[in-house]
């Protein structure tokens, strides 16, 4: 996601160009679907990408509220120019699901404030905190990217990753967006020197191996396959890949197959948890297998199924 004007972020995801803004009441968006005019076409026509597909704004309850007295969860609401009230539908029901809008989030915090002061301190400077339900391939190669790096680097890993391997969506503002690429695109004997020559360093290697490993487990129904094991098992799957340890493992597993109580412990999460829960681990230099996973299981403990997204506050 990037900041495209004042209060305007734009973003992809299910194919798809979004175009988010918002007030005081409301978060507004825009779908662009992919083109299929020609790649010449006039500035109008590349802003708007398929024009008989293309959403005009459509309105959808901003979570952004004071959560104490917020009873029901945000809805979507709003119209469609040519478009059915089908394919309406199906954008909403992405959205909603990209920002997991049908869990009960109020009910949350009032647990996990009952649970933990902490929490319920820093609940009153984040209302709305939602982890993002990410899709699994775009997730877990942008991890491998993040090793040693820093947020700005990584963003440029992604979108080279983009534009070299994925599937061109539309032209926006002069600004061009394609889809995360395919496993399969990963895959190729060239892929490794061509990421190299791109930047990514010894990150190369473990794409284009984790890529063909991946296809050699069945591909996307492999990841989807990791949705439905338990937690544990999943990510020790996931550390299979070359270029996921534990912490990635468990950042690929929160973040988008669905396994909501991983818990990745980076230095920040030590140092809150040796400072509040558990200052006996202060004893130790470094975090450890035995330090890393006691942190996670005290949060387990502590906040439950919706651990890993309750530990984000901290």
């Amino acid at each position: 996601w990037k900041k495209t004007g004042k209060n305007e972020w734009t973003g992809v995801f299910a194919s798809r160009i979004w175009i988010l803004s918002q007030d005081d009441t409301h978060l507004l968006y825009k779908v662009i679907l992919r083109e299929t005019t020609d790649p010449v076409a006039s500035p109008k026509q590349r802003r708007k990408g398929n024009a008989r597909k293309h959403l005009v704004s459509k309105l959808l309850e901003n979570e952004e509220k004071d959560y104490s007295s917020e009873k029901n969860p945000p809805t979507v609401q709003g119209k469609c120019d040519s478009n059915s009230n089908l394919n309406k539908s199906v954008d909403e029901e992405l959205l909603k699901k990209y920002l997991r809008l049908d869990e009960p989030l109020q009910d949350l915090y009032e647990l996990w404030s009952k649970k933990d002061l902490h929490f319920k301190q820093a609940a009153l400077k984040f209302q709305g905190l939602r982890i993002l339900a990410q899709d699994p391939t775009e997730n877990l190669f942008s991890f491998i990217c993040s090793s040693n790096n820093n947020i700005s680097r990584i963003s440029s890993m992604v979108e080279k990753l983009c534009t070299l391997y994925g599937t061109r969506i539309a032209t926006v503002d002069n600004v061009t967006y394609f889809d995360f690429p395919d496993v399969s695109a990963l895959t190729d004997p060239s892929v490794e020197q061509s990421l190299r020559e791109a930047g990514f360093g010894y990150r190369a290697k473990f794409i284009h191996k984790s890529a063909c490993q991946i296809i050699k487990e069945g591909g996307v129904t492999w990841l989807q396959k990791l949705q439905t094991l338990p937690y544990e098992e999943a990510k020790t799957e996931l550390m299979k890949l070359p270029g996921i340890g534990a912490k990635v493992a468990d950042c690929i597993c929160l973040m988008s197959l669905g396994h909501l109580d991983a818990i990745p412990v980076d230095t920040h999460i030590y140092q809150v948890a040796t400072q509040r829960y558990l200052p006996h681990l202060k004893n130790y230099k470094s975090v450890t297998n035995k330090v890393y996973n006691e942190i996670g299981e005290y949060f387990r403990d502590l906040y439950e199924k919706y651990a890993g997204w309750a530990h984000t506050k901290q």
